[in-house]
Parts: C-alpha cells; sequence; structure tokens
C-alpha cells in the first residue's frame, strides 16, 4: 500500500477557514480546524496533528512566545498487513518571534508531545472485557 494517510490541524491565522470540522480550543479564539477524512487511519495521524498543534501554544506560552497562527499536517502510510510504516508530522507558525526562538519551541515540542511520544514507545492497545 502507498497510499499516505494526511490530515491537517490548524488554528489562529493559519486556521483554514474551510476546514471539515472545527473544535474549541483553549489556546485560540477560533478554535480548531481539521481537515481529515474518517478513518482509523487519518484519526491516528490526527491524535498526533493535534497533540502537537495544542502543544505549541502550550509550550509558547511557556516560552514567552506569542504565536499568531499555527499548522500541524501529519501523514503516514500502512504496509499490505496493515501495520503502520511510519508518521511524519510537519509544523507551520506563524509568528514575530526570532527564527531560532521558534525552531527552539518546535524541537521541544517535538521532546515533549504526548501523543507522539506514546506511539514511538509503542503502546499496548488490546480489547478490553
Amino acid at each position: 500500500m502507498s497510499e499516505l494517510y494526511a490530515v491537517t490541524a490548524s488554528a489562529g491565522s493559519l486556521r483554514d477557514q474551510a476546514g471539515q470540522l472545527r473544535f474549541p480550543h483553549r489556546w485560540t479564539e477560533g478554535g480548531v480546524s481539521v481537515q481529515a477524512d474518517f478513518t482509523g487511519a487519518h484519526l491516528l495521524h490526527l491524535a498526533v496533528a493535534g497533540c502537537v498543534l495544542n502543544d505549541l501554544y502550550r509550550e509558547a506560552e511557556s516560552l514567552g512566545i506569542h504565536l499568531d497562527g499555527a499548522r500541524v499536517t501529519a501523514r503516514g502510510g500502512f504496509d499490505d498487513a496493515w501495520t503502520s510504516t511510519g508518521i511524519v508530522f510537519t509544523v507551520e507558525v506563524d509568528s514575530a518571534a526570532a527564527t531560532q526562538d521558534l525552531a527552539r519551541l518546535v524541537e521541544r515540542v517535538d521532546e515533549v508531545a504526548e501523543i507522539p511520544r506514546t506511539v514511538r514507545a509503542g503502546a499496548s492497545v488490546r480489547r478490553g472485557l
């Protein structure tokens, strides 16, 4: 399988005005816009993108960086047995902050974002009774 299952979560000045879904967001007045199909593959990738987006705002606040907007796209594929071939996310931020401060922010988010860390660690998933 070579199809990539891409999703985008965006907020603030980078929010997709035509987004399929809109969710309230603690850090932005207009909420988060989501572009995603409703499949398990897309929802897995949306968990990564949504977590990274939230953490961009959380960590920016703690670093004293103002974000006007953020956009995170996560994509990945699956092999013929539906095993993930990996998830890649990209980050775009709109901010007047210095380039090196924004790079430090993205690096910090990559280290602390909970969902990417959980996926990287290989979370156990099992059916309950």
